[in-house]
């Protein structure tokens, strides 16, 4: 491409000082909205890249907690089998090893296994109720998922899944910005859920939900919290706190 020619622009020297000066001054603004769009938009897209990454782990939660109900099941098929087998060969019927009746014509009582029989169906129901909520969250259908969380939160308060379940619970409002009933649900989930999995991170959104408020001085102090309480945090955690107490401006 040819250089540019001053002398082939005439149009140029005729440029009036106060239009040069107009452009000179409208370079810098310029610029400036520019970074301030830039800025805005790095943080919506941290955003939504911090979003993906709760929702992810939330599926690698998901995953352990199926592999280590199939583990159970495992374990239970097992301790049945080797019992039924167990139970064969005390029974005699002519097999090798088998016991005969007991003198005064009285067979041996079978034994029975020890502890409460299993309630049929009920952790999986339990289960199938938790995914279905969280299926409905990835979806996007809050008001569904929030139903759904909080029917399971309400059945089974004791499951090692309830802490898991009130953290999306305050999700399910968080994301569509309504901070009043997030926060009660991650208040409710670091008073009664604190030593669950969930737990720093009801904490963590806590505090960011109050800072949403406008609740800067609370929003603080439930940061300065969070290293007392959960000094095994994950690396990841703590990168947050840190970075919502600058954001906050907190001493």
């Amino acid at each position: 491409m040819a250089a540019f020619d001053v002398n082939k622009a005439p149009a140029m020297k005729f440029l009036s000082p106060s239009f040069a000066l107009l452009v000179a001054f409208a370079l810098p603004t310029a610029a400036a909205a520019q970074r301030g769009g830039d800025s805005v938009y790095i943080e919506d897209r941290l955003n939504q890249l911090q979003q993906t990454l709760t929702m992810m782990t939330g599926q690698i939660e998901q995953l352990q907690h199926r592999n280590a109900t199939l583990m159970q099941q495992m374990e239970k098929m097992q301790a049945d089998y080797e019992y039924r087998i167990d139970q064969l060969e005390k029974g005699g019927g002519g097999k090798p090893g088998g016991a005969g009746p007991r003198p005064g014509g009285l067979a041996a009582a079978p034994a029975t296994p020890s502890g409460p029989a299993p309630t049929p169906g009920g952790a999986a129901a339990g289960d199938q109720l938790y995914d279905e909520a969280f299926k409905k969250l990835q979806e996007g259908d809050y008001a569904a998922a929030e139903r759904g969380f909080k029917t399971f939160v309400q059945r089974n308060p004791q499951n090692k899944l309830a802490g898991n379940a009130q953290y999306w619970l305050g999700e399910t409002y968080y994301a569509r910005r309504d901070y009043n009933n997030a926060l009660t649900a991650f208040a409710e989930g670091y008073k009664v859920y604190k030593t669950s999995p969930k737990g720093p991170d009801n904490l963590l959104k806590l505090g960011i939900t109050m800072s949403n408020l406008g609740r800067k001085s609370d929003a603080c102090a439930v940061f300065a919290r969070f290293n007392q309480d959960y000094p095994r945090a994950t690396d990841l955690q703590k990168r947050r706190i840190d970075q919502e107490r600058q954001k906050n401006s907190c001493g």
